[in-house]
């Protein structure tokens, strides 16, 4: 088999993935579920994959590439002030809700479940954003030394982890909310992130 024919295999068992996770949960979705999906039985997706947490972390990495985009798009501004970038890494972030799922909710467990040589793909993939991060920072903020963009790094990519469960409350978490009396100002995606990132710059 061809390695193009082998990626084209692959990417349909992510896509399909992605799919019923749009209305089912991680802890719902199987192989069997994920196979039924596909042109593929269920022993043919083992060839590929070795475990369902190997083809969410393929889904994480396909996301993260996406990200990328958007990521390089900002970096090719020719200047961009505090607030500016904060808008627009936030709203690039808006745009990936199912990797800010993902990562706060199964990250840990994907990596766990996955061999080697998944979690290098992801981590090359997670790398990368990184240096993108870091190279818009040291572009649009030349008052900022190395500590200070490490430490943006450092501060940013953890907060990320919990931006998905502050900002996508179900009608469970409402009412829990609302019979243990704690107040909640609700706010969007977009609003969450954008507030974490210009506290982090000093804006």
């Amino acid at each position: 088999m061809s390695k193009e024919t082998e990626n084209v295999r692959k990417e349909e068992i992510i896509n399909s993935c992605e799919e019923l996770y749009k209305n089912t949960s991680f802890k719902e979705i199987t192989i069997k579920l994920i196979s039924e999906k596909t042109s593929f039985s269920r022993p043919s997706i083992y060839n590929y994959f070795n475990t369902k947490e190997e083809i969410f972390l393929a889904l994480v990495t396909k996301e993260y590439y996406k990200w990328m985009e958007d990521l390089n798009r900002i970096l090719k501004k020719e200047k961009l002030s505090k607030i500016e970038f904060s808008d627009e890494l936030a709203h690039s972030l808006e745009k990936r809700i199912n990797l800010l799922k993902l990562i706060s909710v199964n990250m840990y467990e994907m990596e766990e479940n996955s061999s080697i040589e998944c979690v290098t793909e992801f981590k090359k993939a997670y790398g990368k954003t990184i240096e993108i991060v870091k190279k818009c920072l040291i572009k649009f903020f030349k008052e900022m030394g190395d500590k200070e963009v490490e430490k943006f790094i450092y501060t940013f990519f953890p907060f990320m982890i919990g931006i998905y469960p502050y900002a996508v409350v179900t009608d469970k978490k409402r009412e829990a909310m609302e019979k243990a009396n704690v107040h909640y100002e609700y706010y969007s995606l977009f609003e969450i992130a954008n507030m974490g990132i210009k506290k982090m710059l000093g804006v």
